[in-house]
């Protein structure tokens, strides 16, 4: 670098008997980056020490770097005696703003504060799940005008695979929940000498409210965990993206075939997975109570009212729908890579439980007063 162009700073006896403060070279950024530190120093010395004469003329070359330095070592004020060329003072105005006041905010609770991600990330869900829930309305319309575009082969296919392939985990799991809750509620009832009343609390707490909902947690852990690992894997293998560009919607291509197929499949589990219960428990309450199967099947109708296998029907259209909705929206959030992926397919299956569950309470008691 010319020597020239170095930042200098010298001082000389003023006619007041003070110092006058010259300035000369380039006080620019490229010059002053191994010396700011260094003359920002010597210029607060000079101000502590009373210097008020600051002479900036021999100036070469001025920017906002050195004004900075400037300003900052001056105590953000001006000199009383200060020369300097035109130019300056327009460097100089800029800094002399007078600053906003601060406003003194409140610190959020530290509860409230680490809450605020989570409240965050569940806003955005719901946005695109809101988004996701329009466009399938969209298609809908459109399906409704074109029906050639419903993909039935793939609806028939996901019929087998969440409902004909669930039939052998549903039954085990059903069979020995009855046998479970009918050896227990057995035991209860022996000592009220009321072996009877089995029939009826094994039948409406199956058909009303156990079989869908056992049936719909194996369906959400089983089969809605696939559907966001299928659409998650289609991410990464930017399946998804070469269907955009060959304008095929996602939602008709890939989602309404799971919602119509989980929809249709889920009850037919639920009357399997009810008759597996029941099953359980007639054979749990021979071997307690020595209740026989004969009594027990011709029991279960007048104990229980047509109303709640209905309700419990419509219950698991109602969860289906859910269970796919949730899958087919965490798989579409997938980004490609294998730690989303994972992620991914464990919160859809996590959510569609809890949401599950959410809405059964829900059917519970708007529906309390029927089929009772």
């Amino acid at each position: 670098m010319d020597a020239a162009a170095l930042p200098t700073l010298e001082t000389e006896p003023g006619a007041d008997g003070g110092l006058v403060a010259r300035l000369a070279g380039e006080w620019t950024l490229l010059p002053l980056r191994e010396r700011f530190e260094e003359l920002g120093e010597r210029v607060a010395g000079l101000v502590r020490a009373g210097t008020q004469d600051w002479d900036l003329r021999g100036l070469s070359r001025l920017d906002n770097a050195g004004a900075l330095l400037l300003w900052q070592a001056w105590g953000r004020q001006q000199p009383t005696r200060l020369a300097w060329l035109p130019e300056h003072e327009s460097l100089f105005a800029q800094l002399s703003v007078p600053g906003l006041p601060r406003v003194r905010r409140r610190r959020m609770p530290e509860g409230l504060a680490r809450l605020g991600p989570q409240l965050l990330a569940l806003l955005d869900h719901l946005l695109d799940a809101t988004r996701l829930l329009g466009q399938l309305a969209l298609d809908g319309l459109q399906l409704a005008r074109q029906p050639s575009l419903i993909a039935w082969r793939d609806i028939s296919a996901h019929v087998y695979r969440t409902g004909a392939q669930a039939l052998g985990i549903t039954a085990l799991v059903g069979f020995l929940v009855g046998v479970t809750l009918s050896y227990l509620t057995s035991r209860q009832l022996q000592n009220f000498g009321a072996d009877i009343f089995v029939v009826n609390i094994l039948g409406i707490s199956v058909w009303r409210e156990l079989g869908p909902l056992l049936a719909a947690i194996l369906v959400a852990g089983r089969s809605g965990s696939a559907m966001t690992a299928q659409l998650g894997v289609m991410r990464v293998t930017q399946e998804l993206d070469a269907l955009s560009v060959m304008g095929i919607s996602h939602t008709i291509r890939l989602v309404i075939p799971k919602l119509l197929a989980l929809a249709v499949s889920l009850p037919l589990i639920v009357v399997w997975t009810s008759c597996m219960i029941l099953l359980g428990g007639m054979v749990a309450a021979q071997a307690t109570l020595g209740l026989e199967y004969v009594q027990f099947l011709q029991g279960l109708p007048a104990a229980v009212p047509a109303a709640n296998l209905w309700l419990g029907l419509s219950k698991a259209v109602v969860f289906g729908l859910l269970i796919a909705f949730v899958a087919c929206h965490f798989g579409l959030r997938i980004r490609p890579n294998s730690i989303s992926l994972g992620a991914g397919t464990t919160d859809a299956v996590v959510s569609s439980i809890t949401i599950v569950i959410i809405v059964d309470a829900i059917f519970a008691v708007a529906f309390s007063s029927v089929g009772l």
